[in-house]
């Protein structure tokens, strides 16, 4: 193989799972991530989801700076990561609602997603290759010494695609959507955001589908009355328990409509025919024009057409948010149980 292409193509690969790492030790994903995604059963457990971006790590240097049979070993075990990697995020895709901390910040999986990944399966595939043909010791580090400008360019190249791709956390004054208070995008001490920081977006003008088959405008239904979404997955162990609740937390918040919002056809047997019916956004239209989230998540929805608190994500998140948009409305927590929340309502 070609001298740059033996020291990049490894070289890229490790810094591929070297940023895969850090992103995921400073943004851990959780089992319901991995749950979703389809990771086996007996793979889901707290110890390995501690360990995983560390494996990256030690993948990463491995590729980098062994050569010979040892650079082709740690190759293939790319190939393979990167291939389950590939099967995993493909299945999310088909099914749909599935999110990925691929690079530390949660992301739903699309078509772009599986991409992405087939062609990381590729560049194992050609960085084994590479690193076969590297130093046994050093490997492609060793093998690029004597290439420095090259190197050297290939890394400004890098660094810019980096910097320019990167989006900073916007902020904004508080205000107060149609009626309902504006209420954080984040749980209570989960980041330390509030109303004071949280970014008003405008609600998404894109069709959905209620569950007799009528399609609506998303923003004009929220101008008829705010609407409380739950981005729910039947296909998601954890958003039983928000499924199970969600005639509670209409009871608590009459004030606005709490929907179910699916990625998933009328068919589903979560569709829900009574008002308020359930929509469904087979075409991920909604999450790809708000943020990208799994599931459970929640968004509020105000009548002036922008978002009047989250997405939050995750059964605890969504339970904390429930009680924010109560409070916000009512002065204070809402009451505490399943039978005090049927005598709030009566």
């Amino acid at each position: 193989m070609p001298v740059p292409f033996a020291v990049t193509l490894p070289l890229l690969l490790a810094g591929v799972l070297l940023l895969s790492g850090v992103s995921k030790l400073r943004a851990p994903g959780d089992l319901r991530e991995w749950e979703e995604l389809g990771v086996p059963r007996f793979l889901r457990r707290n110890a390995l989801l501690r360990l995983h971006p560390w494996g990256e790590l030690l993948l990463g240097v491995a590729v980098a700076v062994l050569g010979g049979w040892l650079g082709a070993l740690a190759g293939a075990v790319a190939v393979v990561l990167m291939l389950g990697y590939t099967v995993l995020v493909a299945r999310g895709a088909a099914r749909g609602g599935a999110s990925c901390s691929c690079f530390g910040a949660p992301a739903r999986v699309t078509t772009i997603t599986v991409v992405r990944n087939v062609w990381l399966t590729l560049l194992a595939a050609a960085a084994a290759g590479g690193a076969a043909s590297a130093p046994l010791a050093g490997g492609a580090v060793a093998a690029g010494a004597g290439h420095l400008p090259w190197l050297i360019a290939a890394a400004v190249a890098v660094v810019t695609t980096a910097l320019v791709l990167w989006r900073a956390p916007q902020t904004s004054a508080p205000a107060t959507a149609a009626g309902v208070p504006v209420v954080g995008g984040a749980a209570p001490g989960s980041d330390g955001r509030d109303a004071l920081d949280y970014v008003r977006r405008r609600t998404p003008a894109v069709p959905v589908i209620l569950a007799d088959g009528t399609e609506v405008n998303l923003r004009a239904l929220a101008a008829k009355k705010p609407q409380l979404l739950l981005a729910l997955s039947s296909v998601c162990e954890h958003c039983e328990t928000i499924r199970d609740r969600r005639a509670q937390y209409r009871a608590l918040l009459p004030e606005v409509d709490v929907r179910l919002l699916l990625v998933e056809p009328t068919t589903s047997r979560w569709a829900e025919h009574e008002a308020p019916q359930s929509l469904h956004d087979v075409g991920d239209y909604v999450a790809a024009s708000i943020e990208e989230w799994s599931t459970p998540s929640a968004v509020l929805l105000g009548a002036d057409g922008l978002l009047a608190g989250g997405p939050v994500t995750g059964d605890v998140a969504v339970e904390a948010f429930i009680g924010d948009v109560y409070e916000a409305l009512h002065g204070t927590r809402p009451p505490a149980g399943p039978d005090a929340t049927a005598a709030t309502a009566g």
